[in-house]
């Protein structure tokens, strides 16, 4: 039975329609917080200078600067390079997660079309990486550790690649799925207070998603970068 989303007050959004437009409202959302916190930041010293408190801007430079770590460690001072499309990734996943706890919102993570979308944006992200960081060298990748190996190691590299953005977006979709069953259940059967450690929950469990999907997605691109091939 399809329940009822606050999107569907928007004309011509229908039930099938609404990640559609939870997507949109999450891009909104994050271009509204990139504007507040760019005038939030000033210019000068100040836009540099670390926050020394949790508030709006100690949240997000604690979870770029996450982001920006896990990059570095994993890709060295290439992490450092790619740290604005990976917080992106991170912040696009974790606002849309946190849709579906509001209360009569579902969140788009929850729909296969956008997580498989996520997944394929991966995807091309990191055989682009691998290209330009290689050029045609970088299909040595699918070849395997010895030339000998190429027609046995070829179609497993190419099956393992193709079911990269699948996993992904099921994981997601999945997690997120039962992450908001879940709420949905205790909210129903418990009283309004009693319901606010599951929402703690769930905030956890939103921002680890996001957390797994981006440095699922760096790992991949590590591995497209190395020269360790």
């Amino acid at each position: 039975m399809a329940t009822f989303n606050w999107t569907q007050l928007i004309q011509g959004v229908t039930h099938d329609t609404s990640h559609v437009a939870t997507t949109a409202i999450g891009f909104g959302v994050m271009l509204v917080l990139a504007v507040v916190g760019r005038i939030a930041l000033g210019s000068g010293n100040s836009a540099v200078v670390p926050s020394n408190r949790l508030g709006f801007k100690g949240f997000f430079e604690w979870n770029i600067g996450l982001v920006r770590d896990l990059g570095y460690e994993l890709m060295g001072d290439q992490g450092f390079k790619m740290a604005p499309l990976f917080a992106t990734l991170f912040f696009f996943i974790f606002f849309n997660n946190i849709a579906g706890l509001i209360p009569g919102m579902t969140p788009a993570t929850e729909n296969l079309n956008t997580t498989i979308a996520i997944g394929l944006f991966s995807f091309i992200t990191y055989n682009a990486f691998g290209i330009y960081e290689h050029g045609l060298s970088y299909l040595k990748h699918f070849l395997g550790p010895v030339l000998y190996l190429a027609p046995l190691m070829l179609p497993i590299e190419i099956i393992s690649h193709f079911f990269r953005p699948i996993s992904l977006g099921l994981r997601l979709r999945g997690n997120m799925m039962g992450d908001h069953l879940v709420l949905g259940i205790f909210t129903d059967l418990l009283p309004p207070p009693a319901t606010v450690i599951f929402y703690f929950i769930g905030l956890f469990v939103c921002f680890m998603q996001a957390f797994v999907f981006t440095m699922m997605s760096m790992i991949y691109v590590s591995m497209s970068v190395s020269h360790d091939h």
